[in-house]
């Protein structure tokens, strides 16, 4: 193992020394909210990175990401631009590839991102916290009604959209219910936590399979 890498099973190198932080869960479950909060707690820590996403649509007041065309989101692709990407609701996400450059430095990079990449992001780095944000169903119900945005496309869709248990692997839950500061400070604590720290489940143990 040298200083910036470490070994997988399968014998290929993992990207260290730094903390990838995945925060995942349904649309509805309030993942930009305690980002913001989070985003908050951290102001002062050099340490952690919460690099801006790439979409393929409109930027809105929810979410603080870089529009880009699809064509040009086709391109940045196939120029290895981006770290991680995913496709959903009909819509291109990516993650800057500058993200490695943070990691090898040994800083703590946090993105909100798509269940489905989870075990890509295990494979390839050496230190993967996901934290999963999740709400009863009643609830990402009307949170999805009263922000709903032409690009959402049908809610009961985006309610009933899930990924596969084994991709889910969430170290650490949030049951985003109530005043959410409290929940987004324990996101920030999650997000300063040392790398051989041990995640513990916080808010419940109801764990919800859908995904941006």
């Amino acid at each position: 193992m040298s200083e910036t890498s470490a070994a997988s099973v399968s014998g290929s190198v993992k990207l260290g020394p730094g903390r990838l932080v995945l925060v995942v869960g349904p649309s509805g479950a309030g993942k930009d909210t305690l980002l913001n909060v989070a985003r908050r707690d951290c102001a002062d820590d050099d340490r952690v990175v919460f690099p801006r996403r790439v979409v393929t649509r409109e930027a809105s007041a929810f979410e603080d990401n870089l529009e880009m065309s699809t064509v040009g989101f086709r391109e940045a692709l196939e120029a290895g631009q981006f770290a991680l990407y995913w496709d959903a609701h009909g819509h291109g996400y990516g993650v800057p590839r500058a993200i490695k450059d943070d990691i090898l430095a040994g800083r703590t990079v946090v993105v909100n991102v798509s269940r489905t990449v989870i075990p890509a992001a295990r494979r390839d780095y050496a230190h993967v916290i996901v934290v999963a944000i999740t709400a009863p169903a009643d609830v990402l119900a009307e949170r999805l009604g009263k922000r709903h945005r032409p690009s959402d496309g049908d809610i009961g869709e985006r309610l009933h959209r899930a990924v596969s248990e084994d991709a889910v692997a969430a170290d650490v839950t949030i049951v985003n219910v109530g005043d959410p500061e409290p929940h987004g400070h324990r996101l920030a604590d999650v997000i300063k936590g040392p790398a051989d720290a041990v995640p513990i489940e916080t808010g419940g143990s109801h764990v919800d399979h859908h995904h941006d």
